[in-house]
């Protein structure tokens, strides 16, 4: 008998992500029956299935309780289980911050438009939420490098670094035309890095707020043709998710 909990499980490890709409991810996102057979395999393991409503992908992680065993295991306290250096780390925050959060903020500016207009039709039906690549920003890397350079050990070390997070999944690196020199997009991972609820205030709220907010109007003008430093101490508690 095909155990077909046992076959998602065993392609999110060996692939590490999954689109919402295959067929397997959608019976786990679905199936209210299969979904419980699922969290209570994964848990008995110390993962759990990692998913958010606006994420075009699912993947695993380790599952809250078990985060010190893993995180807390060694001497001092480890921020991810990908071998990612301290600076890898703060790239995938301000990447993460640049890419994902104004993403969050279209689709959820997305999804009150087509409320409003669906409001004056009697039959109107619930639209999904969009998840399509449009709603990601594209970061240029040179504006990358001009705002973060000097603090992320210079463009050799964040060229060295986005490499790293490109084959991880977390982003996907592409020329952009004319001027606009080379981009960075969305990857299959970005979304489910950090948990959104945990971490999208203390970004907000913190050093990189404002930092953000200008790299992300320059960003966003300079992609369209193709200060202060990191808040340390507030890397040092996000774990990264995917495992």
């Amino acid at each position: 008998m095909h155990d077909d909990t046992a076959s998602l499980v065993t392609r999110l490890l060996a692939q590490r992500w999954l689109p919402r709409d295959d067929v397997q991810a959608r019976k786990a996102l679905l199936d209210e029956a299969f979904r419980e057979d699922l969290d209570r395999r994964l848990e008995a393991v110390g993962l759990e299935l990692r998913e958010h409503p606006y994420a075009a992908y699912i993947g695993l992680a380790v599952a809250r309780k078990s985060e010190r065993a893993v995180f807390g295991g060694s001497d001092s306290w480890i921020s991810n289980t990908l071998q990612l250096d301290r600076d890898g780390v703060a790239l995938l925050v301000v990447i993460w911050a640049l890419i994902v959060l104004p993403k969050r903020q279209r689709q959820m500016e997305r999804q009150e438009v087509e409320a409003a207009a669906s409001q004056s039709q009697m039959f109107a039906e619930e639209k999904p939420i969009p998840r399509d690549s449009a709603m990601s920003p594209v970061i240029a890397e040179r504006t990358l490098l001009a705002d973060f350079g000097d603090k992320l050990g210079g463009k050799m070390r964040i060229n060295i670094l986005l490499g790293t997070l490109a084959r991880l999944g977390f982003i996907v690196r592409r020329r952009g035309e004319g001027t606009a020199g080379r981009l960075i997009a969305e990857g299959p991972l970005l979304d489910l890095a950090f948990d959104y609820e945990r971490t999208a205030r203390r970004i907000l709220d913190g050093a990189l707020g404002d930092l953000l907010a200008e790299t992300t109007r320059r960003t966003s003008s300079q992609a369209g043709e193709s200060g202060e430093a990191l808040d340390e101490d507030s890397l040092d508690d996000e774990e990264i998710q995917d495992v």
